[in-house]
């Protein structure tokens, strides 16, 4: 291994993990690399590329933020999938595995090769014309005020159903624990492979959550009388407004790949988050649930 590429957060102060990183890269003679859009924000020996580049010429990405940022490095990949290692710089994060204190031993059991690979799928998605993939999800959404998204179901080629909902939301398995979720939708596991179509706020049409085969092309076409629609793909908006058109979507295997160092401690932390979500708890009310001993300060606490 001799190249690794890092994603940063768009936002977070990524300083101190990177120090840790270039600082490993120096003693193992490593070359980092970085887009020529965050070359300001890492220290002068991690090499510039031009986006599209830093995917192709490492061995490895480094991802240093939450599951937004980690998706961002999958999607990246997505022409030559190559091992993402993510490093926790989030809120709860559901992909990364690996917290800043633990990233020196990360990294030498990377370079090592001491670790194992998660596969994961994508949507592989039409949108008018536009070729783009997911890794979590592709919503519809209703625009604010605009009324609701009228949209009809096809799976391979019949009609199914239409919806009249708030938004439309096709996830992946590892998707299922975010925007589908939070709508009603079920969890699937990620060693399953499936397809889950689930309506926000449904006022008519299909009411409930949708499991289809990876193997069934999906379309979802706007209905005349549709309100205005965003497109979201993994959260990040494609079309602001769209009011006609169409969206078809297939599903992708082994289009990206995650590493895991301890897949049980992972699944062990991410069934605790998931319990987490579901308490009706200001983080200050979980704190009081700690020994006296093990309570940070309050201001130490991070949002929900």
């Amino acid at each position: 291994m001799s190249g690794l590429g890092l994603v940063l957060h768009p936002t977070r102060d990524v300083t101190e993990v990177v120090g840790i990183i270039e600082r490993w890269a120096t003693r193992h003679r490593k070359t980092l690399m970085v887009r020529a859009e965050d070359k300001h924000r890492v220290p002068a020996s991690v090499e510039p590329v031009p986006e599209g580049e830093v995917a192709a010429r490492a061995d490895a990405l480094i991802s240093i933020g939450g599951d937004g940022t980690m998706l961002g490095a999958l999607r990246s990949a997505i022409h030559d999938p190559k091992p993402v290692l993510g490093v926790h710089l989030g809120r709860l994060g559901f992909l990364v595995e690996v917290e800043p204190p633990e990233l020196p031993d990360a990294l030498s059991r990377l370079l090592s090769k001491d670790f194992t690979v998660e596969s994961h799928a994508c949507l592989a998605c039409d949108v008018c014309g536009d070729d783009v993939v997911a890794f979590n999800d592709i919503a519809l959404v209703r625009k604010p005020g605009s009324g609701f998204v009228s949209a009809t179901l096809a799976v391979d080629g019949q009609q199914y159903g239409y919806y009249r909902a708030d938004a439309v939301v096709v996830s992946t398995p590892i998707g299922s624990t975010a925007y589908s979720y939070a709508a009603g939708g079920p969890l699937i596991s990620p060693a399953a492979d499936a397809v889950v179509v689930t309506p926000s706020a449904p006022m008519a049409g299909i009411s409930r959550s949708v499991v289809l085969s990876p193997d069934e092309k999906i379309r979802l076409e706007l209905e005349a009388h549709s309100s205005s629609v965003v497109v979201e793909v993994d959260g990040l908006v494609l079309r602001d407004a769209a009011t006609e058109g169409a969206v078809d979507i297939g599903y992708r295997r082994n289009a990206g790949l995650v590493v895991r160092f301890d897949p049980l401690r992972y699944q062990e932390r991410n069934q605790l988050k998931m319990g987490l979500l579901d308490l009706p708890f200001l983080p200050e009310q979980l704190r009081e649930l700690l020994p006296h001993e093990l309570r940070k300060p309050q201001e130490d606490i991070p949002p929900p």
